[in-house]
């Protein structure tokens, strides 16, 4: 990767939970402007703790990054505030589809919209536009968020980032709870996110399969540490990846234990 087009660079970052418990070990990675990466893992992985870490959420869980630095287009940005990265243009759509549910489905838009500084005529076009992306939304803008399905809900919550003008989003677990047609319609709109609006998105995703179909590049995060990353075909196209994260493992499925080579670059983990 170019240095001159990276837009978040992570090095070798600790997270400690409760100033005891140590979730990232020594993570780095890249997100190149106006490309879409993701973060791959199982359940605990450290995943969500990764992108709270940029976004500077993990105070609000008793968490802090302990070593190692976080820069924005050059900018040491560990010590700012949310609303500092939010003034930056990077924006977090947290997992679980975090919608008000009280209110409408235009009243969730224009929320994210709060911050904003150049005048109605301006959020008026952006509404407009994320109604082009969600066509759906358009249809349920005046029903109430929690009546509406998961599937809108998550629309609703990445459309609700996109009212902030966001340079980066930073996805968590897209596809969670959400029926296959559903998560592919979302990803659809990421993609188209990213190479109409040129919206860089840093996303988490337990959905391998998915998330590397639609991503540039990816890394793999396991127990807090990164064990392979590269762009998203390579990673497609591992035999490793394939066995123990696509489900593609061929004939004799060979134990995790028996994998040698993966077993050599893990071994650091046992």
């Amino acid at each position: 990767m170019s240095e001159s087009n990276i837009l978040l660079n992570v090095n070798g970052i600790e997270v400690i939970y409760n100033h005891v418990i140590l979730v990232l070990k020594g993570v780095s990675l890249q997100v190149p402007e106006g490309k879409v990466v993701a973060i791959l893992g199982g359940n605990g992985a450290g995943k969500t703790t990764t992108l709270r870490a940029v976004s500077n959420l993990l105070r609000a869980e008793r968490g802090e990054v302990t070593k190692g630095s976080i820069e924005l287009r050059g900018e040491r940005i560990e010590k700012l505030s949310t609303s500092d990265m939010v003034e930056r243009g990077v924006i977090q759509v947290m997992e679980g589809r975090r919608c008000f549910a009280h209110l409408t489905i235009e009243e969730n838009l224009l929320a994210g919209a709060y911050t904003r500084k150049d005048g109605k005529a301006a959020v008026a076009r952006t509404l407009e536009k994320v109604y082009t992306y969600f066509p759906r939304l358009r249809e349920r803008r005046s029903s109430q968020a929690a009546y509406t399905s998961g599937g809108e809900q998550q629309m609703c919550a990445v459309g609700r980032a996109l009212m902030a003008s966001p340079k980066m989003v930073l996805l968590d677990e897209p596809s969670m709870g959400l029926a296959p047609q559903i998560v592919e319609e979302v990803f659809e709109i990421v993609k188209d996110l990213n190479t109409k609006e040129n919206v860089t998105f840093l996303l988490a995703e337990q959905n391998t399969n998915m998330a590397l179909r639609y991503a540039d590049y990816g890394y793999i995060l396991e127990s807090g540490r990164i064990v392979m990353d590269g762009a998203a075909s390579d990673l497609s196209n591992n035999e490793d990846v394939k066995e123990f994260y696509l489900g593609m493992g061929g004939g004799d499925r060979k134990s995790f234990r028996d994998v040698k080579s993966y077993r050599r670059r893990k071994r650091w983990l046992a």
